[in-house]
This record gives C-alpha cells, sequence and structure tokens, in this order.
C-alpha cells in the first residue's frame, strides 16, 4: 500500500511525531544518524516532528536536523556514560511529562535502550509506541534482562521495526508477528566512485567504518592486516569510528608497532570521502541487524570482504561478484588471506568494483524508506 493510498484512507498527513533516543550531540553512529535522516525527511513532507534526546540542554545534533524539527535535551545524565538508575529513572518521568504535554499521534523509540525505557514512561498515557530496534537476535543470547523486556514489547508496542526480513527471522514466533521490516537509507552521491588502483604516489587505503565495540571485531580485522603487512607494504588500513574499546585498539596497534599503518580515526559527518578514497572496503562484524557501511561502500564502487555467517551483511555482499565472503574456523586467517588477495591484484579490485549497485540504489534510496515509515506511523494512528 503507498503513502499515497494511505493519505485516502486516513486523510492528509499531519501527524504530530515524537522521536525519542538517548544522544545527537556526539560525534555519533550509523543509527543516529538514520533517525535523523528519517526525522528530517519525515518534517520535510509536512510532519510535525519532534525530538526528545538526554544530551545537554542547548547541544546541537552532531548530524543536522531539519531547521523544522524542535530538539528537547533534556540534560539528565552523562551520555557518554552507561546509564545509572537514578538517571534512568529521571529520564522516563521528564519524557513522560514532555510526551503527556505534547500529546502526539505516535512516539518513536529509537534503539533498544530508549524503546525499553519508554515502556514505563508512556504507561497509561494512551500513546502509540513504536520501537525501532537496531540489534538482532545474537545482542540478546548474553543479556537476559534485555531480552525480558523485549518480551514486554507485544503488550506496549503498536510495532518494532527490525532492519531486515533476516534479522526478524531470528525472533520468536510472538515477537515476529508485532515486527516489521524496514531498512535504513542509504547515503550516496550520484556518480561518485572510488579510485580502485589507487594513486601510485600514497598509500592505498584498506577501510572500515564502525564503533570500536566488541561485536565490530576491530581487534580480528589488526590482527589480520598486521599479518599480511608485510606483503603489502603500499598498503594502510584505516578504522573509523568511536567507542569504549579505543583504548585497546590503540594499545594492540602499538604491540604490532603498526602506528604509522594504522589509524584509527574519528567519526566524521563527511564518510562519503572516506568511500571514494579508498581502494577496498572491509567488515569484520561478528553480527549485524543491517551492514549500513556495507551498502554505502558498495554503492561508492567499492568491493568488500566479509564474513559468509555475519547476518546483515552476508546478504549485501555477493561472493565472487562485489566481494568476498570469507569462510574459516581461524577468523584472523582466513580474512588475512581475502584481503591480501584483492590489495595484491588491483584488476580483481577493479572487476568486483564494477558490479552494479543499482538494486541497492532503489531498494534503500531515502525516499522509499520515508515512504515505508510514513505508511506505518500513519498506519499506527489509527
Amino acid at each position: 500500500m503507498t503513502a499515497k493510498i494511505i493519505h485516502e484512507i486516513f486523510g492528509k498527513a499531519n501527524l504530530k511525531i515524537v522521536f525519542v533516543i538517548k544522544a545527537l550531540s556526539s560525534k555519533a553512529g550509523g543509527a543516529e544518524r538514520v533517525m535523523v535522516e528519517v526525522a528530517s525527511g519525515l518534517a520535510q513532507r509536512g510532519h510535525q516532528v519532534s525530538v526528545i534526546t538526554s544530551d545537554p540542554v542547548g547541544a546541537p545534533s552532531y548530524y543536522p536536523l531539519h531547521p523544522s524539527v524542535h530538539q528537547i535535551n533534556l540534560g539528565i545524565g552523562r551520555i557518554s556514560a552507561k546509564t545509572s538508575l537514578l538517571d534512568a529513572i529521571k529520564r522516563m518521568f521528564a519524557i513522560r511529562r514532555v510526551v503527556a504535554g505534547s500529546q502526539p499521534d505516535v512516539v518513536v523509540g529509537f534503539m533498544n535502550s530508549t524503546y525499553m525505557l519508554l515502556v514505563f514512561a508512556l504507561w497509561g498515557l494512551g500513546q502509540h509506541l513504536v520501537a525501532s530496534e537496531h540489534m538482532g537476535c545474537e545482542y540478546y543470547e548474553t543479556r537476559p534482562f534485555q531480552r525480558f523486556l523485549l518480551n514486554l514489547m507485544p503488550f506496549t508496542a503498536t510495532k518494532i521495526i527490525v532492519i531486515t526480513e533476516q534479522v526478524k527471522e531470528k525472533f520468536s514466533p510472538r515477537l515476529r508477528q508485532l515486527m516489521l521490516a524496514i531498512p535504513n537509507p542509504v547515503s550516496f552521491e550520484l556518480g561518485s566512485r572510488a579510485d580502485l588502483r589507487g594513486n601510485v604516489t600514497l598509500p592505498k587505503i584498506l577501510l572500515t567504518v564502525g564503533r570500536f565495540d566488541l561485536q565490530k571485531d576491530q581487534a580480528c580485522l589488526i590482527a589480520a592486516f598486521a599479518s599480511i603487512a608485510g606483503s603489502v607494504p603500499d598498503w594502510n588500513l584505516r578504522i573509523v569510528g568511536e567507542g569504549v574499546l579505543r583504548c585497546e585498539l590503540e594499545n594492540q596497534i602499538k604491540a604490532l608497532h603498526l602506528e604509522d599503518r594504522i589509524q584509527l580515526c574519528m567519526t566524521t559527518k563527511d564518510i562519503v570521502s572516506e568511500y571514494l578514497n579508498a581502494q577496498l572496503f572491509v567488515c569484520p562484524s561478528l553480527y549485524e541487524s543491517f551492514g549500513l557501511v556495507v551498502a554505502e561502500a558498495l554503492v561508492h564502487g567499492l568491493p568488500v570482504v566479509g564474513f559468509a555467517d555475519c547476518c546483515g551483511i552476508n546478504q549485501l555482499i555477493k561472493h565472487n561478484e562485489n566481494g568476498l565472503l570469507v569462510t574459516g574456523e581461524d577468523r584472523v586467517k582466513s580474512l588475512a588471506t581475502a584481503l591480501e588477495s584483492l590489495m595484491l591484484n588491483p584488476d580483481e579490485r577493479c572487476r568486483l568494483g564494477s558490479a552494479s549497485a543499482d538494486w541497492l540504489v532503489e531498494e534503500y534510496d531515502i525516499k522509499t524508506i520515508l515512504d515505508k515509515w510514513e505508511q506505518l506511523l500513519l498506519a499506527s494512528r489509527s
């Protein structure tokens, strides 16, 4: 059902939408960027959109919001630290006051740390809650309390948004009944593609992008690069992101004496330039809900190497067509072998990079994704 038909059924779209997320002011990751794009896109379509964060009062969003989006910063707790019980309670009551005062048509909680809090914050207010889940089922295997809260969602939420059908199928049947797959939009610049051969006078770049977290497994990538660094002296590894493991990764790089070959770079708003300046992309993640950076790399003409058992990217990488899917019990050795084969072969990089990404542009274009969000929110209001 298209957004136009939904409008005809429920009247002209004029929704009052409140998005809630922990923080937007810090150098944020993919989920924060997606929320800004969706909230801004809906505002541009004429909806009345507000965003509630726990950021310091007056702090702007790292990724710029549409001018008509009303940003409400609660200024409760340290956004860079794990949320204490006291801060969680304070945020819960503050969110409740804001929502009760504004009476939106629908409230969207972005990421589990937020929408699980909204279960209690919105209790008894009669609000329609849409939960946007950005993790896969694997995330909850070692987090029993969060898994318990997730299982409460059928009693409190109108819908749970997951990123792909592949992710949805791994959850329990009861949760799947409530779930709807809406992919993340993919950022791209039409006609802009990476130079896969690179400049002979400059080091070639092996790029990865993601928060410094165990799930992303940059430690495996660093070890793999170290094992082949001698055979690819004209290559550097560039790791773009932020996170709690920065110090550990820095120490690993120092221990390998590769400070001049491996760069840990801070998150940037101009992520497109990172893709365009690279010659090869790698995603060493253990699991993903959706490989947003993988999709963006492919759209910009980069071949991508990732693991075949990684949910979220193994549907984006087509083995030996637009990249390589790695298998093998020894993750470090298997990854190193695949990377070395492409780093030493520019013709093969160009062959894989020439694969059409039109299907990605069509399926994950921001307009297509906004249509799906608009349909969901209009239906939720009813």
